[in-house]
């Protein structure tokens, strides 16, 4: 589904990002692994064409991105929940939801994708018409992967979703990401919070200094004395 090879990225000149493959394949959870500053979420702004790509390419459901705008992957198939959410605050909750459903292919299902949104994360249902800045971190990070999912995404990428939240909203959110793993969506996660990426993931990558130090299946990942040496979390 995903196929990233070799891209490098960076800013002002200076490269993060060094010869990264990655790849994601249909129903697949993979997570991205690595400490702070490791490149991650350098590399998914890189994946969803938000960052100029100095080399290496990137295709997705067999069409080539490499060059394409930023507005390209969504219309392809790629939902993205990125760091700090992301959200429009002046709009209300349901705006945004809307926003959401700006690809044409997604304006078809919007009310099968609300009330699948809405039935993922109740507790947006009574805060449709409040503004969205008004919501707390928990419900703006279900608010996020709701956005993405009114899309709906063939890819749904999501950029450290557990950054800031209290662990029991950290632990409904990845229940969400279950049961859409379950339904069978395909995921790419980065994330600092290693036990419940490795718990959901059936592949897990691990960038040290924007390059691949590791890769395998979680179980394996899990196990690597390089993780266990390298990263907090386990």
């Amino acid at each position: 589904m995903l196929e990233v090879s070799g891209i490098r990225t960076g800013y002002e000149g200076v490269e993060v990002v060094h010869d990264v493959d990655l790849a994601v394949n249909e129903c697949e959870t993979v997570c991205v692994l690595g400490a702070n500053g490791a490149g991650k979420s350098t590399m998914l702004r890189a994946i969803m064409r938000q960052l100029p790509l100095w080399g290496g390419s990137v295709r997705f459901v067999g069409e080539v991105l490499t060059d394409a705008k930023a507005f390209v992957p969504a219309h392809h198939g790629m939902g993205y929940v990125p760091e700090g959410r992301g959200m429009l605050a002046s709009l209300t909750v349901r705006e945004n939801l809307e926003m959401g459903a700006y690809p044409l292919r997604a304006q078809a299902s919007f009310a099968a994708n609300l009330e699948r949104v809405l039935a993922l994360f109740p507790a947006l249902m009574p805060r449709l018409e409040h503004a969205a800045g008004d919501l707390s971190g928990g419900q703006a990070q279900m608010l996020a992967i709701g956005r993405a999912l009114m899309a709906s995404p063939k890819l749904l990428v999501l950029d450290e979703p557990s950054l800031g939240l209290a662990p029991q909203i950290v632990a409904q959110v990845y229940v969400v990401l279950g049961q859409l793993k379950a339904e069978g969506q395909a995921i790419l996660l980065v994330e600092q919070t290693v036990g419940k990426a490795l718990a959901l993931s059936d592949r897990a990558y691990v960038l040290d200094r924007g390059r691949v130090v590791l890769c395998g299946h979680c179980a394996e990942v899990r196990n690597d004395k390089l993780l266990r040496d390298a990263y907090l979390g386990l």
